[in-house]
C-alpha cells in the first residue's frame, strides 16, 4: 500500500472508535425530525445543509417550542462559529489546494475531524500525508453521520425513550473538551461558560445557550494566558 493511502487509511481506523457517539447522536436526529412531522427527504437535506449535529438538533427544538426564525437563525449562526476556527485551523493545509478538493474538504470539517487531525502527531507530519488522513477522517465521518441520521428517519419512534439516547450527545462533546482543555485559561473560560449554562438554563428559547456563548468567549479573551 503506497504511504499517502494509508494515511486515508489510517484516518478511516481512528475515526471508527468515535461512531459509538456518532451513531445515537445521528438516530436522535433521525427520530427528533419524524416526531416533529418532517418528510425523510425534509430531514435528509437539512442533515447535509448543515452537516452539524448540535446545531440541527437545537433548530429542532426551537421549531418545537415555536421561537421566531430569528432566535433559530441566531442559534445556529452561533453553534456554528465555532467551523470558523476550524477553518482557520486548516487555512494554511487546505487553502492553496484547487477549489474542487478545498470546498468539500472545507465542508466536511467538524469536531471529530478537527479533534483527530489537530493532534500533535499529525500536525507534525508533510502537508500530502496530512492531506490525505484528513479526507480518511472527514469522508468516513460524513458517512457514518448520514448513516445514523437515515436509520433513526427509519426507526422513528421504535426507539424506547427508556434508552435516553439523548444523555450521549453531551457526554460526546464532554469528552471532546477535556481532550482540549490543555491551560488554565482554558479551564477557567470552560467553568465560567459552564456556570452562565446553569445559571441561565430557565430562559426561553435557548438563550442561556448564547448567553453562555458570549460568557465563555469573553472570559477566555480577558484572562491571561498562563505561563509555564
Amino acid at each position: 500500500m503506497k504511504p499517502l493511502t494509508k494515511q486515508f487509511w489510517l484516518g478511516v481506523k481512528d475515526l471508527m472508535p468515535l461512531v459509538s457517539g456518532i451513531l445515537p447522536f445521528g438516530l436522535i436526529a433521525g427520530a427528533t425530525g419524524v416526531s416533529l412531522g418532517m418528510t425523510p427527504e425534509m430531514i435528509m437535506g437539512m442533515t447535509l445543509l448543515f452537516f452539524a449535529g448540535s446545531a440541527q438538533l437545537a433548530s429542532y427544538s426551537l421549531i418545537q417550542d415555536n421561537a421566531p426564525f430569528l432566535i433559530i437563525l441566531l442559534t445556529v449562526i452561533v453553534i456554528n462559529l465555532r467551523f470558523a476556527i476550524y477553518s482557520a485551523s486548516f487555512s494554511g493545509l487546505i487553502g492553496p489546494l484547487r477549489k474542487r478538493y478545498r470546498f468539500p474538504l472545507a465542508y466536511m470539517l467538524s469536531d471529530q475531524v478537527y479533534g483527530l487531525c489537530q493532534r500533535p502527531e499529525q500536525v507534525e507530519k508533510t502537508a500530502p500525508e496530512r492531506l490525505f488522513y484528513l479526507s480518511g477522517v472527514a469522508s468516513s465521518m460524513l458517512l457514518a453521520w448520514i448513516g445514523s441520521v437515515a436509520l433513526g428517519i427509519v426507526l422513528g419512534s421504535e426507539i424506547p425513550p427508556s434508552w435516553s439516547l439523548e444523555f450521549t450527545i453531551p457526554l460526546a462533546f464532554l469528552t471532546m473538551l477535556v481532550g482540549t482543555i490543555s491551560n488554565r485559561r482554558m479551564l477557567l473560560a470552560a467553568i465560567i461558560s459552564a456556570s452562565a449554562a446553569i445559571i441561565f438554563y430557565a430562559l426561553p428559547y435557548n438563550l442561556g445557550f448564547l448567553i453562555a456563548v458570549g460568557c465563555g468567549v469573553l472570559s477566555g479573551y480577558l484572562i491571561r494566558p498562563s505561563h509555564p
